[in-house]
């Protein structure tokens, strides 16, 4: 984790151009951006985590994982310093926490997307640790709660399904129109 995360400071300091990690956090990197996909984060997917979700995730395109976006998120005070309840642009996500020098912060789950009311009342906590990651389906909502002191750092890696998502849209659920009944 010291190495990535001397890595991502790096970049972060150079004048290279840069783009935000997603629509919701303004401080981290999209790692393509770095040139680490070809020699650890595509070789990550392929031969550890596509036999993770092909078992834990059959029904949610797990064996058929086949891209990614991979970024860092980085919440310290004076910047973000937590995230909105959301759920995520993915089949399945890894969040792992590669820095872990702040207190609170904590992730909270609640119910998945599509699920009533009463499932995101609830909310389950996650602590973060070094090196520790957790692996869950994109639809499953969830939310970063303030941290209280300090600067964490988490890759997170949105794993995608091609063929799943041209069954169906995984944001809004709907199915792709026959095309041939559009001519």
């Amino acid at each position: 984790c010291r190495l990535f995360t001397e890595e991502v400071t790096h970049f972060m300091h150079t004048d290279m151009p840069k783009g935000r990690p997603n629509s919701m956090n303004n401080y981290g990197v999209l790692l393509q951006e770095m040139g680490i996909y070809p020699s650890l984060l595509n070789p990550l997917m392929q031969d550890y985590i596509r036999p993770l979700t092909t078992i834990l995730f059959p029904e949610y395109g797990g064996a058929t994982i086949d891209n990614h976006r991979s970024f860092t998120v980085k919440y310290k005070e004076g910047e973000d310093v937590d995230l909105a309840y959301h759920y995520d642009d993915a089949e399945v996500t890894l969040n792992v926490n590669v820095l872990d020098t702040f207190e609170g912060g904590e992730l909270l789950f609640g119910g998945m997307k599509e699920a009533n009311s009463n499932s995101h009342a609830m909310r389950h906590p996650v602590e973060h640790h070094l090196g520790v990651g957790v692996l869950h389906r994109g639809q499953h909502m969830h939310e970063a709660i303030p941290i209280e002191s300090g600067e964490r750092m988490n890759l997170i890696m949105w794993f995608r399904s091609s063929l799943f998502r041209q069954q169906k849209c995984p944001n809004c659920g709907k199915f792709p129109q026959d095309s041939s009944s559009q001519l």
